[in-house]
């Protein structure tokens, strides 16, 4: 098998190198809706954002342009939408490799540096310091439900529609994440993978997973732009610009 074939192997590589190098995070999201954007920047803005700025994306950006990758490469894939609490409000990828399929997703903010498998009998666990993450197998529908566990309580979860779908689709529930009561136009949002742990900025919380240990400390508001050049590279100017388009910093899951 030629090494650069749409095989497993090559998949896990490029999920980890993706979910390494490119950050979840919602400070281009605030700048971009200050220039007056509202959907994902083109793929120039967005790999200009990379390099420039350390920047990544949420859900749509990260996922979307992962996609495209691997459906250049030639990988069986799809583009699928996600329920939360709404319909679509997140965006992943199924990918199909000798009869089994997997779940790609580097725009969840977690720890998944390899594809799921979804071809369950039984339930697929990760584990990342206080937090787990369990993919149940299919429904009867064909949907999969992926739930993140934060000290043993339920916290978060999403239910994958198996249908293939068109960025288009999203045009709307894209441009609603862009209004001044979304979730990520309220908060400070920036989760930066590492190869044995991440850190994680929720607010006005700074996270530090190393192995199975993690702690967190307590950050001021004026403190905020130079704790995220320090620990994500994403230059202060440029975090202060955003911030201060949030007229209230809330906690995401309220």
């Amino acid at each position: 098998m030629k090494q650069n074939t749409p095989n497993l192997e090559l998949l896990q590589r490029i999920v980890r190198a993706h979910l390494i190098k490119i950050p979840f995070e919602n400070i281009s999201k605030l700048i971009y809706k200050k220039e007056g954007m509202k959907s994902i920047p083109d793929l120039s803005n967005f790999l200009v954002g990379i390099e420039k700025y350390n920047f990544g994306g949420t859900c749509y950006t990260n996922n979307y342009y992962l996609y495209s990758l691997l459906k250049y490469l030639g990988y069986a894939i799809k583009l699928c939408g996600a329920d939360m609490k709404n319909p679509d409000v997140h965006l992943l990828s199924i990918v199909k490799i000798e009869n089994h399929e997997y779940i790609v997703d580097v725009g969840y903010a977690a720890p998944f540096y390899e594809p799921l498998p979804i071809s369950l009998t039984n339930e697929h666990k990760v584990n990342f310091g206080n937090e787990s993450y369990i993919v149940k197998p299919k429904d009867d529908l064909g949907r999969v439900r992926v739930e993140q566990h934060s000290d043993g309580k339920l916290q978060h979860w999403y239910t994958a529609k198996p249908e293939s779908r068109s960025i288009k689709e999203f045009k709307k529930v894209i441009e609603d994440s862009y209004s001044d009561e979304a979730t990520f136009m309220n908060a400070v949002r920036i989760t930066k993978f590492l190869e044995n742990g991440s850190l994680v900025l929720k607010n006005f919380d700074l996270t530090t997973i190393k192995g199975n240990k993690y702690s967190t400390t307590k950050v001021a508001l004026n403190d905020l732009p130079h704790i995220i050049q320090r620990n994500f590279s994403i230059p202060s100017i440029v975090a202060k610009d955003a911030i201060d388009q949030i007229n209230e910093i809330r906690d995401i899951y309220d």
